[in-house]
């Protein structure tokens, strides 16, 4: 078999996003991951192995042989070891960690079904890689590379797809009920901060790719994302990172907290975002936020090498506008990516304040299990290097159905009717552009 490393000419690619979407809809290539980073688009496919860790059983596919196996530990330890003894050479990984895998770091494995999916991790034969170089293809035959220039140019003169109408508004699961349980808790001193959210059931199957590209014409994300792998389809458009560690070994987190509406017109979105700046609720839950996202960097960070920058920054994502920060430090030369991913999961935007008891909370008062949501989709390098960013404003489908899922940060001050409005927000940034299949 041949292998190709050829470049498109730049001007081809005016829409990547029409390109991604083309390619994992043209269903060429198998199960494929798609991760947008600022200035690169990566479409990942045709996986020669794959890592998937449930909560009972570790699976390794590897040269077309699967072993499965027992585990003990913590999940971001075997994945990490896992890894390590796969005859990986130079090639990535790509995949998705659950809410579920923060389970054995915050002693709460009792809430979690042996069944549950933690993880699944692929090792594609096929990268397609868009950048402002142009268009890089590795692992494809001469004929697969022809398909996928093909595929790329054509997408680039095709219509957006048409949206089906979601009613966002229907909420089967009290949700108002468990936020006023939730702001009980708080008062009464058992934590300070806790992310509830709603599922939203589609009647209807869809079309992910079609939903991403629509969507990503619709928003703003730190990254996004479009996927495929062991019987889940997901698209979304996340608006931060979990955790990265770059080559040089900084790892780097982006808590957001605090939110408002946004794409009303200049003069509404400016009234949302002063209000947004002065109010006392929003500023606490960010500030809180911050605080437990520095800690959590330094406790795997050279010391002294932390530090905060753009503190409560105004970050537009889509249909809503955030309170940013970012926190950065050196990771210590005994600490791993995976090390700072375990510590820093789940992202302290999803989950609450301390960790510990707002997962708890979050077993409890949440409903269904969060899987996906709220999770992670990783890019791991094989020099070590990874980036999770976190999964929100995101579609999902299985062979049970379609739904979307969002959360708002209950703290103190929380108002139950304002915080299922913020949800309501939140699912602006998807509900619009979902294609029915």
């Amino acid at each position: 078999m041949s292998t190709t490393d050829e470049r498109l000419r730049v001007e081809y690619v005016t829409d990547p996003a029409a390109a991604m979407a083309d390619l994992a809809a043209a269903d060429r290539f198998g199960e494929y991951v798609m991760y947008e980073r600022p200035g690169q688009w990566v479409f990942a496919a045709d996986p020669i192995g794959a890592v998937e860790l449930d909560a009972g059983e570790l699976r390794v596919t590897w040269d077309g042989e699967t072993t499965v196996s027992a585990w003990t530990g913590r999940p971001a330890a075997v994945l990490d070891r896992t890894l390590e003894q796969l005859p990986l050479g130079q090639r990535n990984a790509y995949g998705w960690i659950g809410f579920e895998f923060c389970a054995w770091a915050l002693d709460a494995t009792a809430h979690v079904d042996t069944r549950t999916p933690l993880a699944h991790l692929m090792i594609p034969r096929l990268e397609v890689v868009l950048d402002e170089y142009g268009v890089r293809i590795t692992g494809a035959t001469e004929a697969e590379a022809a398909d996928i220039r093909a595929l790329i140019a054509a997408a680039q003169s095709s219509a957006l797809p048409q949206a089906e109408p979601v009613d966002i508004r229907l909420d089967p699961t009290g949700y108002q009920e468990r936020v006023a349980t939730a702001v009980e808790e708080i008062r009464s001193g058992r934590y300070q901060k806790v992310i509830l959210s709603r599922k939203v059931d589609l009647p209807f199957a869809v079309n992910i790719p079609a939903t991403y590209r629509l969507g990503r014409a619709g928003n703003t994300p730190a990254r996004s994302f479009l996927l495929r792998l062991g019987g889940l389809e997901a698209a979304g458009f996340s608006p931060e990172l979990v955790a990265a560690v770059d080559a040089g070994r900084v790892v780097t987190t982006e808590p957001l907290a605090g939110t408002r509406a946004f794409g009303f017109g200049a003069q509404l979105d400016l009234a949302a975002r002063t209000d947004l700046l002065s109010d006392p609720k929003e500023i606490v839950e960010h500030a809180i936020s911050v605080q437990t996202s520095f800690a959590e960097i330094a406790a795997v960070a050279d010391p002294g090498t932390t530090a905060v920058s753009d503190f409560m920054a105004v970050r537009e994502r889509g249909s809503v506008q955030h309170l940013a920060s970012t926190v950065r430090g050196r990771l210590a030369a005994d600490r791993s990516s995976w090390d700072a991913l375990e510590t820093l999961f789940p992202s302290v935007t999803a989950s609450g304040i301390p960790k510990r008891p707002g997962v708890d909370s979050v077993f409890r008062l949440d409903g269904a299990a969060r899987g996906l949501y709220s999770g992670a989709v990783l890019a791991v390098s094989s020099s070590g290097a990874m980036e999770a960013t976190l999964v929100l404003r995101a579609v999902y489908q299985n062979a049970g159905g379609a739904w979307l899922r969002a959360g708002a940060g209950i703290v103190g001050q929380s108002r139950p009717e304002r915080e299922f409005e913020e949800t309501c927000e939140k699912l602006g940034s998807v509900a619009p552009y979902v294609v029915r299949a």
